[in-house]
């Protein structure tokens, strides 16, 4: 073997080791960027609409997401180079990552079309309260 196809052997598993590294940050990141439990636990509000508010605000993902996208490329690119010689963990973690996201994201839907209802409903409930009382 010459000595330039071990050096090259050897700078491949080094970017190889650098692209499993920059996954994992990129992972740890989004990891980070994510809600705390305790503040999509705990609220302080006077009304309904205030906790829902407060939870639609929790209920953010932040950079997460963009963290997540980092770590997606680099796994890709590590994939099609086949430079990982197991890279289970990663997609698995990635997965993982994704799935936390996604429902986030859907709760996040839900409360603010939750959020969005309630005045109207008060309204109507109100209205029909202020009717019972005419009869």
């Amino acid at each position: 073997m010459s000595q330039a196809t071990l050096d090259d052997d050897e700078l491949f598993d080094e970017a190889a080791d650098d692209m499993r590294a920059d996954v994992e940050s990129s992972l740890d990141a989004a990891h980070e960027a994510l809600p705390a439990a305790d503040d999509i636990w705990e609220v302080d509000a006077d009304n309904t609409l205030g906790v829902l508010n407060g939870l639609k605000g929790a209920l953010d993902v932040g950079d997460a997401e963009d963290h997540l996208r980092d770590a997606k490329k680099w796994y890709t690119m590590g994939e099609r180079a086949d430079a990982f010689e197991d890279a289970e963990d990663l997609a698995d973690a990635i997965e993982e990552m994704e799935g936390t996201i996604a429902d986030i994201e859907a709760a996040h839907e839900s409360v603010g079309d939750l959020a969005s209802t309630l005045p109207s409903l008060r309204g109507a409930l109100e209205d029909a309260a202020e009717d019972e009382d005419d009869d």
